[in-house]
């Protein structure tokens, strides 16, 4: 009997991280490929840069990172000044070509983004871990880190 309770358990936890997943800020049955080049025709017709955000699902601050994006003033600043694609890095072990592509930002940890011009040149990447601590960071200290990234990115254009 007590294996019956701990195999319902088990399958219970396993159905609780399994829905967890689903239902987490980075779709990881996504494209990211397609996604990344939808979000760069995007960007070539509206004369936006691209902000890729890097992240998985596992990482607190990736959440935390994801909650602070949806606050208004950031979601405002974020749908005005890019458009915004979300690439999955599983436990670094998924789409590592696009974030190599795109200057290696999660190197020093995720969340992490680039910043790409209309044209696909990279304008910026969070090579430093900028954004790994995003639980600490407050809705303010989001804006103003993507607010500066903005303004550098029009003159990268």
């Amino acid at each position: 009997m007590p294996t019956r309770r701990l195999m319902l358990a088990l399958a219970a936890a396993t159905l609780a991280m399994t829905t967890h997943a689903a239902t987490g800020p980075y779709d990881e049955a996504a494209d990211a490929k397609a996604d990344v080049q939808r979000a760069l025709d995007t960007a070539a017709r509206t004369q936006r840069p691209v902000l890729v955000i890097f992240g998985a699902n596992w990482c607190k601050d990736c959440r935390a990172l994801d909650a602070a994006l949806k606050a208004p003033a950031n979601a405002e600043l974020i749908g005005k000044e890019f458009v915004v694609v979300k690439v999955d890095v599983g436990n670094f072990d998924r789409h590592l070509d696009i974030a190599e592509r795109f200057g290696n930002p999660i190197k020093k940890g995720i969340p992490a983004a680039s910043v790409l011009s209309p044209r696909q040149q990279l304008l910026y990447a969070t090579r430093g871990g900028e954004l790994a601590n995003a639980r600490e960071m407050s809705e303010t200290g989001v804006y103003d880190f993507f607010h500066k990234v903005a303004a550098n990115a029009k003159g990268g254009q």
